[in-house]
């Protein structure tokens, strides 16, 4: 924890306590209604509260026992402590004690002897609490007591009244006996007294005379000492100080001088104690010719007490008294040590007479390092703690760092419920249930980011809602009628300005909308009630002169409380009204965290413009703002930016920031939900437990736009960093970086937090102030991927650590290296891995490895045929390896050496998981190097993933659906399947043809029912017995019911040969055949032995009820689908609509684009499969499916579709028909949030390479109606281009597709079916429909799709309108020209 402000002291002349008890330096002291113990600056060990009370008076500390007494008018709570056996000392209430008399107030404590306890109020009345609590002595007193303190040996009692000018001391005549009796004695004063000091003796056991100091209203200290006969005849004045003459500056009018005095006592033992201390400290110059510290040691050797004098002014001059108590006084026992200016003690500027008075005590604890503690209690509500070496404070010559402030404590003295920020994060202000407000601003120190109390503002009415103007220096308060402007200067505010409001609605927030200029003169503020209608003010502001943050410095206009209403500098007047619409199913709306760079306005009113409000329903729709002042009309213009549909019911909690992300939480207040506004996805979601309930959320990010968020439970706070997304191990995208747990410091709930612009989060709890480290701890169990930030340091600065977690990832990295292999890079993740290697093998930790591998952005951009051609020679893959050449490829040979290598060396920037996938990826690029000049690139993209997929641990299941597709789209599928066949030792079952999804990819049937027939025979040779059970599905589904029987035949051993022998041998094209096997499989699934029924549904002929039993009861849509392929072909009725019912609609739900895709290529509406990859899936099919909630993670989207959309409009006219069906705008869209996904990736080369190579279609040709039509923009929707809107058929178009086409480096495949007089484009290029092949080759030509003339497809409906044949000649495309001439 950074720093903590405890709780605002309360302005009582007994407000602080300490002491040492065991070693333990204890400082206690009261605010409000709580007792705080601390025993560091910036250390609290407890924070009590007395709920029962509303302010308490008094505390004491007992240094014998350790026990705390506190005390409100009526009670006093006795602590008892524990725990100091472990290491963590606690307070408990022992017990509650009250005065006999009700109507008596109690005003001060004093500790006598052990577990002796003296209050005092209109009587003095001595308690003991012991176990229980009793009274033993009490004596009414003609005044209330303002002082009643006991000696340290408890013998003496010295008590006045206030303003009374005579002390009284009380002698106890019964040490010990049940009733205790007093005598007493008068120490008269000239005026009253003002403060009282007995000495304290070196050790607690040591017997010394008790010497007591008094200071009176006339400027005076006095010394009092016993007589003679050990006090039997009273006490007598031993010596006296002049306080206002001890500080008297010669050169300085009288007149001018300051009239305030201030002593203190610093004992003797104190004393010593600090010269030990500041000797051992010293260095050896100092100890030669340090004048101080040899005037110090002078004063040190006469061993006296200290009395300081101060003035409010920073001088100081300090007495010591020698030999107290001596028969015989010597005038120069009274002897002055040093007399000093320039003391720097931060004295409140006019205060307000209450609060015009400063308490000092003055002590040093015993740990090594300590110096001379002052505390500074000042009554304005504020506790300093001062350290000095003594050397340096008595130094006589003029000395800069005579003092240094450690903390300052103050805070509030009610519970906080509530805390703002500005925009810049740099001043906040906290406001209590009693509505007490305190600004407050970020202010450097040497210990680091502190909270300096800037201004306090006393307000009687209720205040609705907040905000922070100019840095803290005005506040505007929003409430029931009215609303208040504030100047907040000085030390309290004023208010300056007011006018009243009238809204439809309750107002729920109060905006600050971001200014086209920042710092100038007008401001504008908004509310929004809960009916969306709205107000917005304009506030003018003086202009600031410097910046808040080196410090604050006043207008020189007028003085800061000088305004008077209605003055030309300060106003506040009501701008515009707006209305946003109904606010029917509004929840709440509420103004968004700034996050990321400064509040200013671009002046444009777009999607582009940052937030300024978000607005949620009680449907779970969550709803983003943006507002720019439009100065012209004299109005606040609104835009909607964003709208999610989350699903989430009745929310009970949100919370936006500026840069589209929003957090939200369920009714049940367990359940978090964050999201990305700007393209509606869930990005995380948890369900806490046993923490209590959410109630907060907090905001931040850091300077380049990182999200920071604080999850607040009512006695911890979660935070929470975003990561990169991870596609291909569904990796999250949200870790927590750090807990913060207060419950051990204080038991009250946490109110409201918020985070400074320093990235320190600030919580409040009850009356204090908690302000948590800007460093987080780097630990593996944490985030084992902030592992990567270095091995050295062990905490990190938040931003940083964020930063790290997110941003651009090394060049060498896995995820960034798959990501270019899906683009299509291979080669260039070759030349990557290869510089890694040769880089690697003279590298040794703790170097420097450049990130970027020496690679440039451009080199992710290039051509893969240029790189290629740029290498000399092209080694083979085969060829020999030598160590000291470099290698061209990644061989096996590369790949395991630098896999050795990744196993030896911590690699900088990777965590240890990444660096063993790194090593897989190596291995696998080696492999697929291997097979590369007899596989195409989509069945290398399987392979890698394939590969991939088998060697990781956590592999459960089958292979995505996106290498599936690669697969599916390859051309080299039967050297996939030997090479996957391989990998499982030939053995290939079932399950090892789920896992690689093969017939799901094959598009070949009859290698797909050879396939089918080995699982057949891997099935049914898996177990010793051979039992035809298992592999009973795959013959029938091949239809090969023969050698299920002769399988039978040989199962001697089954008690189910003879019965199942005989029922098999029969024709099942009967009738009744047909339906014993359908009885028979209808009691088997009675069995739950589904894919036995299956097979005897297949046996009747049934296969629509067989897939239904595969998918519904079994559960595996794999094993449905290749059994309807098997059985029925790809073309069968059965296939094509549970592609139609079951798939499509399941894709839709989960939001799988990939097996959509899959499912329309199936079916043969391969414009379909191009739009599924772009278009929302629910609109694509007839009956809109509800997507389920992980459907809108952010897992649901991948960049690598943009790689396979590019890959698939161009293959076929078919697709190129679908390409144009998507809208303009829509596409334009796909690709800018795919370059998005590639940033938050950490992949940014990759996304630029997209925006910068990506092509668009070409508009297609204008029809005469839209011929005098402005330009296209891509921005614009293609909608105006679709005949019959987006459900049409590919078929109703009147161009030539393949003018969509910038340039062509493939071919076209002619996939559209026969009209009847197609008298269009395609008909006048006399079917030549294979373009020109670019200059660059046809490389990506599959073999079995040549060009075809026609195919079949489905007949175009009857009603179908044709364009007639054009009237007149038309020049003939020049693509056609060459086309017919086979170019």
């Amino acid at each position: 924890m950074r720093g903590i402000l405890p709780g605002r002291p309360q302005a009582k002349l007994q407000a602080v306590a300490h002491g040492l008890w065991e070693g333990l330096q204890i400082i206690a002291y009261i605010s409000g209604n709580a007792l705080v113990v601390l025993d560091r600056p910036d250390h609290v060990l407890q924070t009590i509260y007395i709920d029962e009370e509303a302010e308490l008076e008094a505390v004491a500390l007992d240094a014998v026992t350790g026990k705390l007494a506190a005390c409100s008018t009526r009670h006093i709570y006795i602590y008892r402590p524990y725990g100091q056996d472990e290491g963590v000392v606690k307070w408990s209430l022992q017990g509650i004690m009250s005065l006999p008399n009700p109507d008596d107030s109690i005003t001060t404590l004093s500790w006598g002897m052990p577990d002796e306890l003296l209050a005092g109020s209109a009587a003095l009345t001595l308690f003991n609490t012991h176990s229980s609590t009793e009274q033993l002595w009490t004596k009414p007193l003609a005044n209330p007591v303002k002082f009643a303190h006991f000696s340290p040996d408890a013998e003496l009692i010295a008590s006045t009244g206030r303003y009374d000018r005579l002390l009284k001391i009380w002698r106890r005549t019964s040490f010990g006996s049940a009733d205790q009796s007093f005598d007493y004695f008068y120490l008269p004063h000239p005026k009253a007294i003002t403060g009282l000091h007995w000495r304290h003796p070196y050790h607690k056991e040591q017997s010394v005379e008790n010497v007591l100091y008094t200071i009176c209203a006339d400027h005076k200290v006095r010394v009092w000492v016993p007589g003679d006969h050990r006090g039997v005849d009273g006490m007598h004045m031993w010596a006296e100080v002049d306080l206002m003459e001890s500080i008297m500056s010669p050169h300085i009018p009288l007149e001018q001088q300051s009239k305030k005095r201030f002593a203190f006592f610093i004992d003797g033992k104190h004393f010593t104690h600090a010269t030990e201390r500041a000797m051992q400290q010293a260095s050896a110059e100092e100890k030669d010719h340090g004048i101080a510290l040899h005037h110090l040691i002078e004063v040190a050797n006469r061993s006296p007490e200290i009395c300081v004098v101060l003035d409010d002014r920073g001088n100081m001059a300090a007495w010591g008294f020698e030999n107290v108590g001596a028969k015989v006084k010597k005038i120069t026992d009274v002897f002055n040590i040093a007399h000093v200016d320039g003391l720097h003690l931060h004295f409140a500027k006019a205060p307000k007479p209450m609060e015009d008075n400063v308490q000092f005590h003055a002590f040093i604890s015993d740990a090594p390092d300590s110096d001379l503690t002052l505390l500074l209690h000042h009554f304005d509500g504020r506790i300093e703690w001062l350290e000095s070496r003594i050397d340096y404070l008595f130094d006589p010559s003029s000395q800069t760092q005579r003092i240094q402030r450690k903390a300052m404590w103050t805070g509030h003295s009610n519970a906080i419920k509530k805390v703002n920020r500005t925009a810049s994060g740099r001043a906040l202000v906290s406001r209590t249930v009693k509505d007490e407000c305190i600004v407050w601003l970020q202010r450097p120190s040497d210990e680091g980011m502190t909270l300096h109390r800037h201004c306090s503002v006393k307000v009687t009415e209720h205040i609705h809602r907040t905000a922070l103007l100019q840095e803290g220096n005005f506040l505007v308060f929003l409430h029931h009628e009215d609303i208040s402007l504030w100047d907040t200067r000085d030390h309290d505010a004023v208010e300056i300005w007011r006018c009243s409001y009238k809204l439809q609605g309750k107002p729920l927030c109060l905006l600050v909308i971001p200014e086209i200029q920042a710092g100038g003169r007008r401001i504008h503020i908004a509310t929004i009630s809960s009916e969306m209608k709205g107000i917005c003010w304009e506030v003018t502001l003086p202009l600031l002169e410097r910046d808040p943050v080196t410090g604050r410095k006043l207008s020189t206009a007028a003085s800061a409380n000088g305004y008077t209403n209605g003055d030309s500098h300060v106003s506040l007047e009501q701008y515009s009204a707006f209305d946003l619409g109904s606010g029917d199913d509004l929840a709440f709306v509420l103004p968004v965290d700034p996050a990321g760079s400064a509040p200013v306005s671009s002046g444009f009113l777009d999607t582009f413009a940052r937030d300024v409000a978000i607005s949620y329903t009680k449907s779970g729709v969550i709803k983003s703002w943006t507002a720019r002042v439009n100065v012209e009309e004299h109005k606040l213009d609104w835009l909607l930016t964003s709208e999610v549909e989350t699903g989430v019911k009745t929310p009970s909690l949100a919370s936006g920031t500026s840069i589209r992300k929003a957090a939200l939480v369920d009714a049940e207040q367990t359940t978090l939900t964050i999201w990305n506004t700007r393209s509606a996805q869930l990005e995380h979601q948890e369900t806490f437990q046993g923490n209590g309930v959410i109630q907060d959320l907090d905001w931040s990010s850091t300077p380049d736009n990182q999200s920071i968020l604080a999850v607040g439970f009512p006695h911890r706070v979660v935070i929470y960093a975003q990561l990169r997304y991870d596609y291909l191990n569904a990796g999250p995208s949200w870790v927590q970086i750090r807990d913060v747990r207060i419950r051990d410091i204080t038991p009250h709930p946490i109110g409201d937090s918020v985070w400074l612009s320093s990235g320190n989060l600030i919580s409040g709890a009850g009356n204090q102030l908690f302000i948590q480290d800007e460093h987080v701890q780097v630990s593996e169990g944490l985030f084992p991927s902030l592992r990567t930030i270095s091995r050295k340091t062990a905490s990190i600065d938040i931003f940083t650590a964020v930063s790290r977690l997110n941003g651009p990832l090394p060049a060498y990295h896995p995820q960034l290296l798959s990501q270019c292999v899906l683009a299509g890079k291979l080669l260039l993740v070759q030349r990557i891995i290869i510089r890694l290697y040769t880089k690697l093998k003279f590298w040794i930790e703790d170097e420097d490895l450049d990130s970027s591998l020496g690679l440039a952005p451009e080199d992710f951009s290039e051509d893969e045929t240029h790189m290629t051609a740029s290498k000399k020679e092209m080694h083979s893959s085969y060829a020999d390896f030598s160590d000291d050449v470099e290698p061209e490829t990644v061989t096996e040979e590369v790949a395991s050496n630098l896999k050795d290598l990744l196993t030896t060396k911590q690699i900088p920037l990777l965590s240890s998981r990444e660096q063993f996938r790194l090593a897989d990826i190596v291995e696998c690029i080696g492999m697929v190097e291997k097979h590369r000049r007899s596989i195409d690139d989509n069945a290398g993209r399987f392979l890698l993933f394939f590969r991939q997929h088998v060697q990781s641990e956590a592999h459960k299941g089958p292979i995505s659906w996106r290498e599936i597709i690669w697969a599916f789209h390859s051309g080299s599928q039967d050297i996939l399947i030997d090479l996957v066949s391989r990998h499982f030792s030939g053995k290939m079952m079932w399950q090892h043809a789920k896992e690689s999804g093969v017939f799901m990819w094959m598009t070949d049937i009859n290698a797909l029912r050879a396939q089918f027939e080995v699982i057949a025979r891997n099935e049914y040779t898996k177990t010793d017995e051979k039992n035809p059970v298992d592999c009973a599905l795959y013959y029938i589904a091949l239809r090969k019911k023969a050698v299920l029987v002769g399988l039978w035949r040989m199962a001697t051993w089954s008690r189910e040969q003879g019965a199942t022998k005989r029922l098999l041998s029969n024709n099942f094209n009967e009738d009744r055949w047909k339906t014993a096997a359908l009885k028979n499989a209808y009691a088997l699934m009675g069995k739950r032995r589904f894919e036995y029924a299956a097979s005897f549904f297949l046996l009747a002929d049934h296969l629509q009820d067989a897939v239904s039993v595969l998918y519904n009861q079994l559960g595996d849509t794999q094993l449905a689908i290749a059994v309807a392929r098997v059985y029925g072909g790809d073309d069968s009725p059965v296939l094509l609509s549970f592609l139609k019912d079951k798939i499509l609609p399941q894709a839709a739900r989960d939001g799988n684009r990939w097996l959509a895709t899959w499912a329309y290529w199936l079916l043969n509406r391969k414009d379909m499969a191009v739009r599924s990859l772009i278009t929302p899936l629910s609109r694509l099919l007839d009956a809109p499916e509800t997507p389920n909630p992980e459907s809108k993670s952010y897992l649901t989207d991948d960049p690598a579709l943009v790689v396979l959309y590019k890959q698939l409009r161009e293959k076929s006219l078919q697709t190129l028909r679908g390409a144009t069906m998507i809208g303009m705008r829509e596409e334009w869209d796909f690709v800018l949030h795919t370059a998005g996904l590639y940033d938050r990736m950490g992949c940014d080369v990759l996304a630029l390479d997209l925006v910068k190579t990506w092509e668009f279609l070409l508009p297609p040709p204008p029809t005469k109606a839209e011929v005098g039509r402005s330009p296209l923009s891509p921005m614009m929707h293609r909608e105006s281009f679709q005949a019959n809107g987006s459900h049409q058929n590919a078929t109703e178009f009147d161009f030539d597709p393949r003018k969509l086409l910038r340039r062509r480096s493939s071919l076209v495949v002619a996939d559209l079916p026969t009209r009847e007089h197609a008298h269009n484009d395609l008909a006048e290029s006399k079917g030549g429909l294979q373009e020109e092949g670019s200059e660059e080759g046809d490389e990506g030509v599959d073999g079995k799709d040549k060009v075809k003339g026609k195919e079949e497809e489905e007949a175009p409906t009857e009603g179908e309108k044709k364009k007639g044949p054009p009237t007149q000649f038309k020049e003939p495309d020049a693509n056609s020209l060459l086309d017919a001439f086979g170019f």
